[in-house]
Formats: structure tokens, C-alpha cells, sequence
């Protein structure tokens, strides 16, 4: 294996010298909750430990001796959202594979896991951001019975699997494991579910068909299959270590989920904090792990979300990550995958060609990521080079792929799709942004256009319905940002641009929201910052000021001076629909480059 590449080397020190002292501070706080006697349960008084195993008929003298170690499970389960109705029946064969390996365990907690797919351009997606954080409360308020010795942890989706991350790493004395789902079977192709999308918007198709071509593109039990932030989500807990190798794209409901779902729990039991290899998960993640992460992220043309969520993550471990981070190693990491919006294949697909398991032993192997990084299984991310499979001895692990079964959907670091990562960091006299890129073609990566101003999607959809938006356009969408809003993604809009732009006109967006991991072929510079509501510069354009997006010099500005002008008061926020909730949450929430949300960074500082 090649040595560190000099970036990477570079970006890694470069985090962790600005973490000093935060990092420091966390891991102070996680040795004192090592050391607490309530964090034991040998220590806590006797009515307290009665009550922690009152329910537990079958383990109740084994939680009382405290000779076993008890494992949580945090879980995200619910009906309603495809991801996560396989978690179901999965606590309880947790819950037995942990008794096999000689421990116990117990459900701790749920946490709400609310769908973007069904509340786009709705009320409920202005919860979906702030979400994340009530969801690592959650967590938080599951593990805080100081019964525990490791956690397993079920989630999949967009906000969950970071609020799982952020809530365990409040725990962090306590090793974890993420325990995933996997996607649906492959259904309608992505591509022809989009032109369909398109086609309603332009008023061609009603809603009957419309709705058919959704419903055979979601039809089961599963993640959605496109690359969006699910998918980005599970091979992030994988190239993080915090996931068994080649657990993050095996069905649901195969034999072999299942096989990885036993292995977990029987892990959890091995590196359980009380045994004689214990992985607590806030010394496990490091300034490694994350770098890692971003590598991972440009290489397979991630969702521009991870550029909020990785931040929030590492500041939960006391680490400062910035978009800086993210731009320097897009200039080395190439793009390796193909998948849906990036491509026309899905993750069902990418995973029959390699998969995670083929990129990570190509960038290894490039020494793109960092070999020595902790995980939850193995040594080290070196023992992720290989892919499980079942035979007559059970759950097995054999070597990765050396090649690609289709170089359409995935390359090796020799011949990729692009010299350089899927996400792009814009400065200018506007701001900070992000661009997802994978997606675009080159020509569409330098476009100026005038403005076209907005306050919200649905103002956007009636100026397109009237015929106002079909010429040259820069479609800026503000007071969509966290503290404004809740920060909702916009992505109700990508048909209606898409129209716009397959008319030959020059289009792009400019928002202080967010545009999700679907983000596609159409330019969005998103996630700008300051945000309007924090006196951003975006609060100060005009209709018909010139707007120029460049992302190979990575420049968005406005060519009029905006200094002299007043800022455009924000319509006043509308409650209901239990939006009233969060406004605490959005009043202190960071800008997006720290994540958006809670800024627990400062409380390490």
C-alpha cells in the first residue's frame, strides 16, 4: 500500500491542530464518564438498577449481576418510511443474537425518523433539519440510564444516522455500532422517474400518471435506491469503520442482511466497554475518520447534506471541521462512481459492480484514506477490504473486487469519471456555498444569468407557472436558511429548473437552503452563508442583478455593489404544524459551514 497522499496527510493535521483544544476538552469529559461510578452498574443504587431491569423477564438476575455485559438498542423503526419498516422484527433478533454471544441487551430507546420525500414543499420539512438534533437528544436521553455497555444503533435515512452519530457521541465512553437497513429492490429507473417529474411540471402529464411512476419507483420495503443522502449516509458509516464491511447495500430481507445483523450484535458484545477489547465510539472517531469520510464522499459523488451533517458530527466529537476541508481534498480525490442523479444507474446496480468495498481498496490503495483509522471490526480500516458472504459455515469474509463488473457505474482511481471530487466550495461577494458538480456538465459549470428573487419555493412555482421564469435566469430562493426556517431543501424545484434549462436558457440557483442529496443536472449553489436572516448579502439582491457562477475557479458573486443597500425584511414566520416547536432550536442555530443546527463545538471551547 502507497503512502499517505500529501493532501490528506496535510488536511488531517490540519484538523487536528485546530481541534486541539476542543478535542482535548471532549475527551476530557468522555475519561470523567468513564471513571463516574454512575456510569457502572455495579455502582448505582439498587432501586434504580430494579427498575432499569424490572421488564426484562427472561434477563432480569443477569442486568441485576452486572456479570454481562448490556448492550442498547437505539432504534428508528417505523412504517411509514421505507427505510425504516425492516427494523421491525431487527431488535429482537438482536436482542437473541446477544444472549447467543453472552450478553443482554435492550430496546433504550426510538427516535422519530420523519421522510424529506413526503413532506418536500410542505410544512413538515422545516422540521427536517432541526430534526437531526432531536434526534441525537433522543439518543442521548436513551443512553443516559448509565446501564449500558455498548450501544447498536438502527437507522438509515437522511437526518437519523447523523443524529444517531451526534447523540452516541454524547456517550461516547460507550463503543456503537450502526446497524442498517439496506435499499429496496430496484423499480422504476431513476432517469425516467425524473423526465416523468419534468413532464408534469410542464403541465404534459396529470397527476394520475404521475403518481403511478412514483409509486413504482418507491414500491418496498427499503432505502430509496437513487444516491441521496440515505445512501451517502451508509457508505459514510462504512468508510467510517462504524458499520460491518459490506453492510450498507445487502437487501432488506436476505439471508445475508440478516447473517450481518447476528455478526453486529455478537461485535457489540466483543467490543463492549467493560471487555478486553473495548472501542468507545468518542476515542474510535477521530480527525482521521472524518477527513476519511469527506474522501469518501467526493469519491463516489455524495450528497451536498454531509456538508452540514459531517461538520455537526465532528463538533459532537470535539473536532472542527470546515468547508475548507472539503475544497482542498475535492482537488485530489477523483470521482469514481456513477449513480443516480450523477448517473442513471442505482445503488442496487453499484453495489453488483464493486461497490463500496471496490472503492474503498482503490482509494486505500492510492492512499487516499487513511489506513490506521479505528473501526468497529477488524484492526484497522485496512480489514474493510472485503466483502461478506454466506456459505455452509455461515457469514464469511472474502477479499473486495480487484475490478469493476461495469465501468458505466464505477472506475478505478486509474480511469475515473473526473480528476476531481463531486462537491465544489464557492467564495465570493456573496458568500460561501456549496455545488454538488458530479452531476453538471461542463457547460452548465459557468453560467451568468440575472436575478430572479424569491422568498420561498412556492413563489418560484407561480412565476414559472405564468410563463415569467422561460429566459436566462438566476433563481435566488432566500430566508431559507437555519435560523431563518429550519433550512428546507428546495428540491421541488429541480423539474421546474431542469424545464428551464432544456429550453436552452442559462439557469441556476442561489439559495440559503438546502437542495438535498438528489441535488442533479441543474447548477444550485446552495447552503450560502451568512444567511439572509443573518444579514447575508443574499438579503440584499435585487431582481435583475447579474449573478455569475463559476465552478472550476470557484467563484459566486454579483457583478452590482451591494453595500449601500438595505437589507429586504423576511416575511414573518408562520407556525403551526408543530413548527412553533423549534424556534429555540433555530434562534441558536449555527450557519450552515458549521452544520446548521446546535453548535456544540463551542461547548468544548
Amino acid at each position: 500500500m502507497v503512502s499517505l497522499n500529501l493532501i490528506v496527510e496535510e488536511t488531517i493535521e490540519a484538523v487536528r491542530s485546530r481541534s486541539q483544544k476542543t478535542r482535548k476538552n471532549y475527551l476530557d469529559r468522555l475519561e470523567q464518564m468513564e471513571t463516574d461510578p454512575d456510569g457502572n452498574r455495579g455502582m448505582i443504587g439498587c432501586s434504580n438498577l430494579a427498575h432499569a431491569a424490572a421488564g426484562m423477564v427472561g434477563e432480569r438476575s443477569e442486568i441485576l449481576s452486572g456479570q454481562k455485559p448490556n448492550v442498547a438498542i437505539i432504534t428508528s423503526y417505523n412504517d411509514m418510511l421505507s427505510a425504516h419498516q425492516p427494523f421491525e422484527k431487527t431488535p429482537a433478533v438482536l436482542k437473541a443474537a446477544v444472549r447467543q454471544a453472552g450478553g443482554t441487551a435492550q430496546v433504550a430507546a426510538g427516535v422519530p425518523a420523519m421522510c424529506d420525500g413526503i413532506t418536500q414543499g410542505r410544512p413538515g420539512m422545516e422540521l427536517s433539519l432541526p430534526s437531526r438534533d432531536a434526534i441525537a437528544m433522543a439518543t442521548a436521553v436513551g443512553l443516559s440510564h448509565g446501564v449500558y455497555d455498548a450501544a447498536m444503533c438502527l437507522g438509515v435515512c437522511d437526518k437519523i444516522v447523523p443524529g444517531l452519530v451526534i447523540g452516541a457521541l454524547s456517550h461516547g465512553h460507550i463503543p456503537m455500532i450502526m446497524v442498517p437497513a439496506g435499499p429496496m429492490s430496484s423499480g422504476l429507473p431513476n432517469a425516467e422517474k425524473a423526465a416523468i417529474r419534468q413532464q408534469f411540471a410542464q403541465g404534459k402529464i396529470g397527476r394520475e400518471e404521475l403518481l403511478k411512476a412514483e409509486s413504482a419507483a418507491y414500491h418496498g420495503p427499503g432505502t430509496c435506491t437513487f444516491y441521496g443522502t440515505a445512501n451517502s449516509n451508509q457508505m459514510l458509516m462504512e468508510i467510517m469503520g462504524l458499520h460491518l464491511p459490506g453492510a450498507a447495500f445487502e437487501h432488506p430481507h436476505s439471508d445475508l442482511r440478516n447473517a450481518l445483523n447476528v455478526a453486529a450484535a455478537n461485535q457489540s458484545v466483543l467490543i463492549n466497554r467493560r471487555g478486553t477489547s473495548p472501542r468507545p465510539l468518542g476515542r474510535m472517531l477521530d480527525e482521521r475518520s472524518f477527513v476519511n469520510a469527506i474522501v469518501g464522499l467526493h469519491a463516489t459523488g455524495g450528497s451536498t447534506n454531509h456538508t452540514l451533517h459531517l461538520p455537526a458530527m465532528a463538533a459532537a466529537a470535539g473536532i472542527e471541521l470546515l468547508w475548507d476541508d472539503f475544497a482542498k481534498l475535492s482537488k485530489v480525490v477523483p470521482l469514481l462512481a456513477k449513480i443516480y442523479p450523477n448517473g442513471v444507474a442505482d445503488v442496487n446496480h453499484f453495489h453488483a459492480a464493486g461497490g463500496i468495498a471496490f472503492v474503498l481498496c482503490e482509494l486505500l490503495e492510492a492512499g487516499l484514506l487513511d489506513p490506521t483509522a479505528a473501526t468497529v471490526w477488524g484492526n484497522s480500516l485496512v480489514d474493510y477490504m472485503v466483502e461478506p458472504r454466506l456459505d455452509s459455515n455461515g457469514l464469511n469474509h472474502i477479499s473486495a473486487p480487484k475490478s469493476s463488473l461495469d465501468q458505466d457505474i464505477l472506475r478505478p482511481v486509474s480511469a475515473p469519471f473526473s480528476l476531481n471530487g463531486g462537491l465544489v466550495m464557492l467564495s465570493g461577494n456573496l458568500g460561501r456555498a456549496v455545488i454538488k458538480i458530479s452531476s453538471l456538465e461542463p457547460r452548465h459549470q459557468h453560467v451568468t444569468a440575472p436575478a430572479m428573487v424569491f422568498n420561498n419555493e412556492n413563489e418560484v412555482k407561480d412565476a414559472f407557472n405564468k410563463g415569467e421564469l422561460n429566459r436566462d435566469v438566476a433563481v435566488v430562493v432566500r430566508g431559507q436558511g437555519p435560523r431563518a426556517n429550519g433550512m428546507p431543501e428546495l428540491h421541488g424545484l429541480t423539474p421546474l429548473l431542469g424545464a428551464i434549462q432544456d429550453g436552452g436558457h442559462a439557469v441556476m440557483l442561489v439559495t440559503d437552503g438546502r437542495m438535498s442529496g438528489a441535488s442533479g443536472r441543474v447548477p444550485a449553489v446552495i447552503h450560502l452563508t451568512p444567511e439572509a436572516s443573518d444579514g447575508g448579502p443574499i438579503g440584499r439582491v435585487r431582481n435583475g442583478d447579474i449573478i455569475t457562477l463559476d465552478a472550476t475557479l470557484e467563484i459566486l458573486s454579483v457583478k452590482q455593489n451591494l453595500e449601500g443597500r438595505s437589507k429586504v425584511e423576511q416575511p414573518n414566520f408562520e407556525g403551526g404544524f408543530g413548527r412553533e416547536l423549534f424556534s429555540d432550536m433555530r434562534d441558536q442555530a449555527a450557519s450552515a459551514e458549521k452544520g446548521g443546527g446546535i453548535n456544540l463545538l463551542r461547548r468544548y471551547q
